[in-house]
């Protein structure tokens, strides 16, 4: 058989052709080829009761699954004024085996083929149906208006009756904000149970995480992928996680309800990559890993978490120094640990960040020991202004709480006052924090307090003598002086207060240690 040369040559071409197209379909991600391919919006006036649908979300790994879904109903004015929400049950075995799962708030949903909106909301706990809510996708794209301030005081809402009864839900269901899993990667357990309810008061359910390696196409967003807040990264980090929605050029619309409600923002945005689903009677969550930072949170409001692609903003940089003494071989040498850590610049949210980064670095590192008390130091640069030095003696005490929770309720006290000051916002540029492990027991008690006389005129000075006790130590007397105001009118009863520092902004709370004592002038 004679085979013409050009003939043959169009056969190789064909061949290395089929050949190309193969290897490109091999490694083309499987997300992309399951991935919603629809750009067109259905407007919420032509959703009725009983249209079929379907939606995207990642169960495991890279992979964008389809299921399908079923409208029960339209709630009109449910979040607010003009603010409606679209009832749906979810079907497939997946989803009604696991239910509606933490993480998947943002799913985009399709009906008719085009985008409707995001799953946002889901009814109740041990439900045995999926029935969940969806934020239409004209309120996620135009979120309303709100203030920085506001806040998400209520996540809870109760279905109206006339709905209860149109659609058949037994009388008192509620639907609630599907919960964004907190993704923590380097923090004990324990650590994050201490603050616990400060973090499900923002509508988050801890789960612990990893981390993993920025990839070139952290950034190539789809519908149906993951991202989130980047709140802590470093040597731990605290992230959030949603589901991607849309993404118009670079702005990006995820979640379908907000994450803390803070308005207008600028925190980092990272890729978020599912590891598994775990199915729960309680609450079904997704595990993931946080990958690369990939822009901007730009926005936290009522029905839409928004964001842009490109470079993050910058974060405050912590760095923790712990001193431990060494062991009883090596006399007088410390051993030290470096941790370093960078954490968003919000006023709401950045003092409660620092005390569980603080507190994670000091359980996971066990500096108190029989007889030691911790010695903290440091300084906040603030711009424009002096640094702010922090200097405070911890002794360990008798309780069962961590001994490291003073230190971490003191830099959260400390940074709240900053942010909350009546001057002018605090930008915090570096956190610099050393903690040292103090042989001995530095602690004392108030026993008793006296004033030298019991009248004084008016710009007069007082001695007050202070009986203090040790612990496991003898009593011992100091003295201190006090001026009694000019202004004062003879006669006014004046008292005087004898406290530790920490505790004079408590004094008047039971167990507080002070004495009070009172003089005339």
């Amino acid at each position: 058989m004679v085979i013409d040369r050009c003939q043959l040559l169009n056969y190789r071409r064909s061949f290395l052709g089929a050949l190309l197209a193969l290897a490109a379909a091999m490694c083309l991600p499987a997300r992309l080829a399951a991935g919603p391919q629809s750009n067109e919006l259905l407007p919420l006036s032509q959703v009725h009761p009983g249209m079929p649908g379907y939606a995207y979300t990642i169960f495991e790994g890279d992979q964008i699954e389809k299921f399908d879904l079923e409208v029960i109903g339209v709630l009109e004015n449910f979040l607010g004024p003009k603010q409606a929400i679209i009832l749906v049950q979810l079907k497939g075995p997946k989803v009604e085996h696991t239910g509606v799962v933490a993480g998947m708030s943002g799913s985009p949903v399709y009906l008719d083929g085009k985008l409707a909106g995001a799953l946002s909301l889901k009814l109740g706990i041990f439900t045995k149906e999926a029935i969940a809510g969806v934020t239409p996708i004209a309120d996620m794209l135009n979120p309303p208006l709100q203030s920085s301030s506001a806040q998400a005081d209520v996540q809870q809402f109760s279905l109206p009756a006339e709905s209860n009864s149109r659609t058949g839900l037994p009388f008192g269901s509620s639907l609630e904000r599907i919960e964004t899993p907190l993704v923590f990667s380097g923090f004990q357990p324990a650590a994050i149970q201490q603050f616990s309810n400060q973090l499900q008061a923002y509508g988050f359910v801890a789960a612990q995480g990893g981390t993993a390696a920025a990839r070139p196409e952290d950034a190539h967003l789809v519908p149906g992928d993951m991202a989130g807040m980047v709140l802590v990264q470093g040597d731990a980090s605290i992230n959030s996680a949603c589901t991607v929605t849309a993404v118009q050029a670079d702005r990006v619309y995820l979640c379908g309800h907000p994450l803390m409600n803070l308005g207008n923002v600028a925190i980092p945005m990272a890729r978020s990559r599912v590891v598994t689903t775990l199915s729960s009677n309680l609450a079904s969550t997704k595990i993931v890993n946080v990958g690369g930072a990939i822009g901007t949170i730009t926005g936290d409001h009522l029905t839409a978490v928004t964001g842009k692609l490109g470079a993050a903003p910058a974060m405050i940089p912590l760095d923790l120094t712990l001193l431990v003494p060494g062991d009883d071989s090596s006399k007088g040498a410390v051993r030290e640990k470096k941790l370093h850590f960078e954490l968003i610049n919000h006023p709401k949210f950045t003092p409660l960040l620092v005390a569980i980064t603080t507190f994670n670095g000091l359980t996971q590192n066990s500096l108190y020991g029989e007889g030691t008390t911790l010695h903290l130091s440091g300084e906040i640069r603030l711009q424009g202004h002096a640094p702010v030095q922090i200097e405070n003696t911890f002794a360990p005490g008798d309780t069962l709480s961590p001994d490291g929770l003073p230190i971490a309720a003191t830099m959260q006290n400390v940074f709240t006052r900053l942010f909350v000051n009546t001057f002018e916002p605090a930008k915090v540029d570096r956190i610099a924090l050393r903690v040292e492990s103090v042989p001995g027991r530095k602690s004392f008690i108030i026993e008793s307090a006296w004033l030298e006389k019991g009248e004084a005129a008016p710009g007069e000075t007082l001695r007050v003598r202070v009986l203090l006790r040790p612990y496991r130590g003898a009593a011992r007397v100091e003295e201190t002086t006090v001026r009694v105001p000019e202004q004062v009118a003879r006669g006014t009863m004046l008292r005087i207060l004898v406290s530790d520092a920490d505790l004079l902004k408590r004094a008047d709370k039971p167990g507080s240690t002070h004495r009070a004592l009172e003089s005339r002038a």
